[in-house]
């Protein structure tokens, strides 16, 4: 009586019976409204009835479970009900209607806490014993009841949508395509809509929250006691279900996957869910196989922390706490069940593994949290297990998605974090090669350094690096034998990439990968030498990608650190030269690198250096934050560490390296004064250095180390208020004493006398002038000590009163003019002065005069001019050819022959240099003798002083030396290299200040020096020709361009162009005439065309056509030998792929190798516009081609038939590049020809032909066995021979193989048709074609070979996904891109030639 009178709040005797019978018709897919006042009291009660209603009922049931379990009678609720005339039927119907009320939109707290409740009752009723037999069991309200738990419970914020889009996708009742959405995502949507009107306060939530917790536990009884096994569908709904409540709510405290003794121990929603999941493993519910694929497909995307959206493509969710904790459970939850099944759950735990790979979303937080979940999910499994997840991984790493490889580098990485498993534990031999972490390093990481992906490059690169900072001494020796000698067969870098496997998806809807082994088969690989490691480490570091290049960098710097490289000058010199990188990142992480490196190796002195020349020049980068990182790398290191010395305490490690860097400043790297100095002058103005570090540093003068004391103090001195001078002149003093000071540490210290000369009295001013002028006057003092000592003596002299000033330098450097003048004229003047000469002492006389010259002009006397011009008045004999052009100011008797020794005679062209810059009319007199002397003279030394000397003349004297410009930019041919060097150098500093203009030949001299036969001396002139002078200038290249094929060829036949004067040794010097020079011309195209815009290549097809084919076609120009190589030469530049414009031939969606995961709008509006650019340039281009080219092809075909000319085939060659882009227009576009079009058509077929030929002939080519030889010591049935992975029991149906040929890029110069298909004949003898020959039934069991030695094959039970598609639905095979076809693996037979030649196919017609 407790059950009746429980359900007396139901009223359901007054319940119309055709209202049930209707509820009953429509499935419990429509709520029926009940209408009555029977239908008010029912939506007007309280939930309190319905769950007094359950506690009745659940009791009643416990009761009857423990009869039946006791052998004791006891009254089953339904037979209750029958005496009571209580509908099931009609119970069944009232309980829907509260479901119903709840999963209506708009359903407020007390709908949606009934229809919970409601839903609860009814799975109590479906679990007690005799459920089935009354009826109470419904499919759809079985669904609709588990289902009630996500629509109940608030939607989240983000799944709102906005409104518009919903008003704008329905009006007046139709749908635009792109904004379509399915019929459950709409109801989503809806929902959320309705859910934002609805106020939902903390308690609503409690009791909603209360209520569904209640649902879930009446659901797992049910589990517990009703079988699922002949209802999959329920099943495959109530996972779904368990999967979405995992992220219910958080679990308190670490979860517990045991099964309870009474549910209520389960607190939290989530629990309940894993325990739901686990009862749905058990084989109550059916095959535990089939249940297990299917739990674990939910969890795999729990793992992936991706939203499975109903048939659409999987979407990432935000990786928030809540979703990582989720993700972890998850985790935790399939380890659980592994350990539990064991054997059973293995297979799907290794197709659970390969999907999450297969899967994963291309971002590194995502990347990074898989590659977790996989190395957690690994350390549960035995050594066999592992080994074979591993095999499979080796061939995934191979992978034609660049994601796939990229993601198999971070598992890698995780994986190696693991204690490594001993090979001896493995029963299987073949097997044992994959569990050390050797293999995972060889084998997979380092592979990925070729690979195709400059992302997976640089990936692969950076974890190199940090393999090394791992514990494990394994995977360092690991590291080691990379770089270590042996016999292994190298790779070479011009070979193909290492092979990625191909699967390709032609379907525009996405289909959710089955949940099935994904089977990959491999060929075998081949180790590198260490060498070659080395180089390619070297290579990778000036890749032209800045993510390779911080990669590799960051590699290099782990191999020196750890000692896996030695640290030779090479390898630093690598390293630091990135400092000066383009990119603004790699010279930042250079400066990183060579920091860690320095604080690794401190006491290394190569590594100390490195550091220098990589730090000190970047102060001076033209990127403020570049400067900043120097400046405080600099600080750090040099500034903070001057500490007071003391003798009686050590220097530490940082102490020590600091003078030590300072001693390699004073001498070894004293080219690096000018930067560090710069260094000085931002500190200055920092205020950075205090008394108390001067005093420090004046400390330091007296110790061992003090040559970089004084190096400091001349930097600071200067910046100085407040000096301890009397300090200073004591170490003055003890220097003028001594005889072993080193000259660097005397300059330093001369220099500090005269930064501290205002600090003086007049009394030690003059004390300390006699002493320089003393010691000056020995001319016993290095050059260096001479330029100091002068500079020094002029701060002493200075003063406020300039005139005062200079007659101090007068009196004093006048002086020291005689005596030099004196030794001079003693020397040149006597007949036999040159005998028994002392060259040493007179470069410092020379030396000596040039320096205080610059202070004393006016005491210059002609005398002394002529004694130094005497050193150029050599090469008389030489000279006398050119009698009549030198200037009337210089007879030709001047010109003796001269006894002066080489390095004198250059010492004293700079003392004459300097004079000149003090005297114009001096400057204008010897102009032309520097010119002379730079065509005849045969000093090294002295021509590259000239180049020095005319350069700064020219800052001086700008006009007076414009003329002898072209005599400075000869020396671009110069036989020796330093003088080619320098000359390029200056005169690049003279553009970019523009004292120097593109005139004359001054431009094609330097294109002459991009084909330098010195590496270093091309690069440096692409370097100036791109980021200096382009810069300035970006219409340089196109102006010239057209000029260069004249100049370059020697053509001067043409009214404009190759105009400018030029001597004839100057032609002979820079000629490139000639068939021996064409590689050197087209390589001076190529890097004009490649750096031109679209705008300047369309216009410099235009004027090709006016200037040079018009003029052709006009007989403007003859058509002679010179003639046919210049128009020859035209037809090869306008057939170069550089001449494409970049918006018609650049492919569309990025680089190769670089395929995006995932379509968004972005990238879809991106192409777009690429493809509407690309067909409006296409049809701009096309007209002019038609308008401006095609009248001036045909004049020329015609004229050079006539004339029988050689030209016709680059003219045929030319045709047949062009026309690829418009085949089928031919006729069209050579209408007023139609022999010539029919040539072009014959060509264009000719060509395919021959293509399909060679294609045919590289798919039928089989070759031999390129395994390498596994290195002796290897252990057995290693991974280094690879048998293909084959199936568990499950057949294979294979992918079909793409066409390596046709992404081949079309040549455009017929000339190197035949070198490059002899080249691809050799190449493609190294790759093994695993397919090439099959056997009947292959298919089956193994993959066909791709043309790189590898594919990818997915591997389903009985070829069919259980997953998503209904039973007894089957796949369309000719739809899918998973089966492959046969009949295109099977190479054709030869062909049969039926090549006519159109004119026999037009005589025919005609007949």
């Amino acid at each position: 009586m407790e059950l009746m009178s429980a359900l007396q709040f139901l009223r359901l005797h007054e319940i119309p019976g055709d209202w049930v019978d209707a509820v009953w018709e429509l499935e419990f897919t429509e709520r029926k409204p009940l209408d009555d006042p029977v239908g008010e009291e029912l939506r007007a009660c309280e939930d309190k009835a319905l769950r007094a209603l359950y506690s009745c009922l659940q009791a009643h049931a416990a009761e009857l479970r423990q009869s039946l379990s006791s052998d004791t009678s006891s009254q089953s609720i339904w037979a209750i009900l029958g005496e009571n005339g209580v509908s099931v039927k009609t119970l069944v119907a009232v309980l829907s209607s509260f479901v119903l009320a709840a999963k209506a939109k708009g359903a407020n707290v007390q709908q949606r806490v009934n229809g919970l409740y409601a839903a609860s009752l009814y799975l109590l009723l479906l679990g007690i014993p005799g459920s089935i037999a009354n009826r109470v069991f419904h499919e759809v309200l079985l669904d609709t009841c588990s289902d009630l738990t996500s629509h109940c419970w608030p939607q989240e914020s983000g799944k709102k949508r906005k409104k518009d889009v919903l008003k704008s996708s329905q009006t007046e009742g139709k749908r635009s395509k792109p904004q379509r959405k399915d019929t459950t995502e709409m109801e989503i949507d809806e929902e959320a809509e309705e859910d934002e009107d609805i106020h939902f306060s903390g308690r609503d939530l409690m009791r909603i929250r209360d209520a569904i917790a209640l649902l879930v536990q009446s659901l797992l009884r049910l589990l517990q006691v009703f079988s699922l096994k002949d209802r999959p569908q329920s099943a495959s709904h109530c996972t779904q279900i368990f999967t979405k409540l995992l992220y219910f709510e958080p679990v308190l405290g670490k979860p517990t996957f045991e099964a309870p003794q009474d549910l209520t121990e389960l607190k939290s929603v989530p629990e309940m869910a894993f325990y739901g999941l686990k009862l749905l493993c058990s084989p109550k519910h059916g095959d535990q196989k089939e249940s297990l694929r299917m739990v674990f497909h939910r969890l795999l995307y729990v793992i992936l922390m991706m939203a499975q959206n109903h048939g659409r493509k999987p979407s990432p969710l935000v990786p928030n706490q809540a979703i990582i904790t989720t993700r972890d459970q998850a985790i935790q939850f399939v380890c659980h069940l592994v350990e539990e099944l064991k054997e059973l759950a293995l297979p799907f735990l290794q197709i659970l593994l390969q999907h999450i790979c297969v899967q994963m979303v291309e971002k590194s937080d995502f990347r990074s949290h898989g590659a977790q979940a996989v190395g957690l999910l690994t350390s549960s499994m035995a050594n066999e297990d592992y080994a074979q997840f591993i095999k499979w991984l080796f061939t995934f790493s191979r992978h034609s998605k660049m994601v796939h490889r990229l993601f198999s580098v971070d598992v890698v990485m995780v994986l190696l974090e693991q204690p490594e498993r001993s090979p001896e534990e493995c029963r299987d031999n073949e097997l044992a090669g994959f569990l050390p972490h050797r293999f995972l390093i060889q084998d997979l990481l380092f592979a990925r350094r070729m690979d195709a992906s400059p992302t997976v490059q640089g990936h692969a690169l950076s974890c190199l690096a940090q393999c090394l900072e791992l514990p494990s001494l394994n995977i360092t020796r690991a590291v080691h034998n990379l770089f270590s000698a042996t016999g292994t067969q190298t790779v070479l870098e011009g070979e193909p990439a290492e092979g990625t496997l191909s699967f390709q998806n032609n379907q525009k809807t996405y289909r959710t990968l089955p949940f099935r082994t994904v089977e990959i088969s491999s060929a075998n690989s081949s180790g590198c030498d260490a060498k070659e490691n080395l180089a390619l480490l070297h290579h990778r570091i000036k890749s032209s990608k800045v993510n390779v290049r911080k990669a590799a960098l960051q590699a290099l710097l782990g191999l020196l650190k750890h000692g896996v490289i030695p640290m030779n000058w090479e390898n630093l010199e690598v390293l630091f030269e990135r400092t000066r990188d383009p990119a603004v990142s790699v010279k930042k992480k250079a400066l990183q690198c060579v920091g860690e490196l320095l604080a690794a190796k401190p006491e290394c002195s190569g590594v100390q250096k490195a550091w220098l020349y990589g730090v000190v020049p970047a102060v001076v980068d033209s990127e403020n934050s570049v400067q900043e990182k120097a400046l405080e790398a600099l600080e750090q290191v040099l500034l903070n560490e001057v500490k007071p010395y003391s003798a009686s305490c050590h220097l530490d490690t940082s102490q020590k390296l600091t003078w030590d860097l300072l001693e390699l400043l004073c001498h070894e790297c004293q080219n690096l004064s000018r930067y560090f100095s710069r260094a000085f002058t931002i500190w200055s103005k920092q205020n950075k250095f205090t008394p108390t570090f001067i005093g420090h540093l004046i400390s330091h003068t007296e110790a061992a180390h003090a040559a970089g004391a004084w190096l400091l103090l001349s930097k600071v001195v200067a910046s100085c208020s407040k000096l301890p001078c009397s300090k200073i002149l004591d170490a003055w003093d003890a220097m003028l004493k001594s005889k072993h000071v080193n000259v660097t540490t005397c300059c330093h210290i001369i220099s500090v006398m005269g930064d501290i000369a205002a600090h003086l009295n007049e009394d030690t001013k003059d004390r300390i002038v006699a002493d320089l002028m003393s010691w000056l006057k020995t001319f016993s003092l290095s050059l260096e000590m001479i330029s100091a000592s002068v500079q020094t003596l002029f701060q002493l002299g200075s003063s406020e009163d300039i005139k005062q000033t200079q007659a101090f330098m007068n009196q004093h450097c006048g002086e020291l003019v005689s005596v030099s003048e004196a030794y001079l004229a003693s020397i040149i003047l006597r007949e036999n002065g040159t005998q028994n000469l002392n060259e040493e002492l007179m470069i410092k006389h020379f030396h000596t005069l040039g320096v205080a010259s610059l202070h004393c002009p006016a005491m210059i006397s002609k005398k002394t001019m002529l004694l130094v011009e005497s050193v150029l008045t050599g090469h008389s004999d030489q000279l006398a050819d050119y009698q009549e052009e030198l200037p009337p100011s210089l007879p030709l008797s001047q010109f003796k022959a001269n006894p002066l020794p080489a390095s004198v005679k250059a010492h004293g062209v700079i003392t004459l240099g300097k004079l000149c810059l003090q005297h114009e009319e001096l400057a204008q007199k010897y102009l032309p003798v520097f010119a002379r002397e730079l065509e005849v003279g045969a000093e090294v030394a002295v021509r590259n002083n000239i180049v020095v000397i005319m350069c700064d003349l020219c800052i001086r004297y700008t006009n007076n030396v414009d003329h002898y410009i072209p005599n400075i930019s000869a020396c671009l041919r110069d036989d020796v290299a330093i003088i080619r060097e320098q000359t390029l150098i200056m005169l690049t500093n003279l553009l970019q200040e523009e004292f120097v203009k593109w005139k004359g030949s001054l431009f094609f001299r330097f294109m002459v020096a991009l084909v330098d036969p010195v590496p270093a001396i091309a690069s440096l002139c692409e370097y100036c020709l791109l980021h200096l002078l382009l810069k300035k200038n970006p219409e340089m290249f196109s102006q010239h361009f057209i000029e260069c094929i004249f100049h370059f060829n020697s053509y001067s036949k043409h009214k404009s162009y190759n105009k400018f004067s030029q001597t004839e040794r100057e032609k002979v010097r820079f000629s490139l005439k000639g068939a021996q020079h064409r590689e050197k011309r087209f390589q001076i195209y190529r890097f004009l065309l490649e750096h031109f815009t679209d705008a300047q290549r369309f216009n410099i097809t235009n004027r090709i056509n006016q200037t040079i084919l018009a003029c052709f076609a006009d007989e403007e120009l003859p058509l002679d030998a010179d003639g046919a190589e210049i128009l020859s030469e035209t037809f090869n530049i306008l057939s170069l792929k550089e001449m494409k414009l970049q918006a018609i031939s650049a492919p569309a969606g990025g680089a190769g190798g670089e395929e995006p995961e995932e379509e968004n709008m972005a990238t879809m509006t991106k192409a777009v516009m690429q493809a509407a650019q690309k067909k409006v340039v296409s049809q701009v281009q096309r007209r002019a081609f038609i308008e401006n080219t095609v009248p001036l092809i045909i004049t020329l075909k015609s004229l050079l038939e006539q004339k029988r000319s050689s030209v016709l085939r680059e003219l045929m060659g030319y045709l047949q590049v062009t026309m690829q882009d418009y085949r089928s227009e031919v006729k069209e576009f050579f209408s007023g020809d139609e022999q010539l079009a029919a040539e072009v058509e014959f060509a264009l077929k000719t060509a395919d032909e021959e293509r399909k030929m060679q294609e045919q002939m590289d798919t039928c080519s089989l070759t031999g066995n390129t395994q390498t030889p596994q290195a002796t010591g290897s252990v057995q049935g290693s991974p280094n021979k690879l048998r293909p992975l084959l199936p568990h029991n499950f057949a294979t149906p294979q992918p079909p193989r793409p066409n390596p040929v046709l992404n081949q890029k079309a040549l455009t110069d017929r000339r190197r048709v035949h070198t490059l298909r002899s080249e691809e004949q050799r190449q493609s003898k190294s790759v093994a074609l695993d397919g090439s020959i099959i056997r009947k039934g292959a298919a089956n069991d193994r993959a066909f070979s791709t043309p790189k030695g590898f594919n990818i094959n997915l591997t389903f039970n009985e070829g069919l996904s259980a997953i998503f598609s209904d039973p007894g639905t089957s796949v369309d095979v000719e739809n899918s891109n998973l089966n492959s076809k046969l009949n295109e693996q099977q190479a054709p037979g030869p062909r049969q030639w039926n090549v006519q030649s159109p004119l026999r196919q037009k005589k025919k017609s005609r007949r």
